[in-house]
């Protein structure tokens, strides 16, 4: 069931100009301000679009996505991929560096799920925008899915789905780590098993090129960016005036 009037009203609170991933405004040192708010407010304001997560729509689209530049997400995934693998190598650049790096990948994604053109720096925004949130995003999410694996695995299954959406909601919406986790979490739980399943199945199919050979996984990678934005877009979306 649809609550637009509870929408509305939240957003209304919350109403300032969405900016641009490669745009937008900018605090004196040039990072965009992350937004503090209450994150079951904003959770519930998503929700009640009544938005439901399309299992198959997600597949057909995220394929329907490559097929638009095939080989222009093959490169820039390819860049990107080989980036995570050299800074993991270095101690600690791995933690501090990983939410900066995916998060720009996985908005490049959903941008041109948006029809929007962006570039391959473009996946480096993060370097100048919400610096601070995609750092501490990354850090605290990945404490708080270690911890749940301990104890007993399955809470940290539980938050490594959840937190899906946690460096998109920093980057697209400007919110601030702690507020992205939460609303990630409590809209990912909404439909968590048919994310759950969403994740093993596009993880399984873009990992098929390594069937024939190794760099045959660079051929079929994207596709697991491509489904995770368009079932970004189907359970958020762009941030709302």
């Amino acid at each position: 069931m649809e609550h637009p009037r509870l929408a509305a009203g939240i957003f209304q609170r919350l109403r300032r100009s969405p900016p641009r991933a490669d745009a937008g405004s900018r605090t004196p040192s040039g990072a965009s301000p992350a937004l503090s708010l209450d994150p079951k407010a904003y959770a519930d304001a998503l929700l009640g679009r009544g938005a439901k997560l399309d299992f198959g729509g997600a597949l057909s689209r995220g394929l329907d996505l490559l097929k638009t530049d095939y080989w222009t997400f093959v490169g820039v995934t390819l860049v990107m991929t080989l980036v995570l693998a050299a800074v993991n190598f270095i101690p600690l650049a791995g933690l501090l560096l990983t939410g900066l790096l995916t998060g720009g990948l996985q908005l490049f994604f959903v941008r041109k799920l948006r029809g929007e053109r962006p570039e391959l720096g473009d996946c480096f925004v993060g370097f100048s925008s919400m610096t601070g949130p995609l750092i501490l995003g990354s850090l605290v999410s990945v404490v708080l899915i270690v911890l749940g694996v301990i104890c007993l695995i399955l809470p940290g299954i539980y938050l490594a789905v959840a937190y899906l959406f946690t460096f998109l909601l920093i980057l697209d919406h400007k919110l601030d780590f702690w507020p992205a986790m939460e609303v990630s979490r409590r809209v990912i739980t909404a439909n968590w098993f048919m994310m759950f399943l969403l994740v093993i199945v596009a993880a399984i199919l873009s990992s098929l090129g390594t069937v024939v050979l190794l760099i045959g996984y660079v051929l079929t990678a994207p596709y697991f960016y491509a489904v995770l934005a368009a079932a970004y877009e189907q359970l958020v979306g762009p941030r709302q005036a």
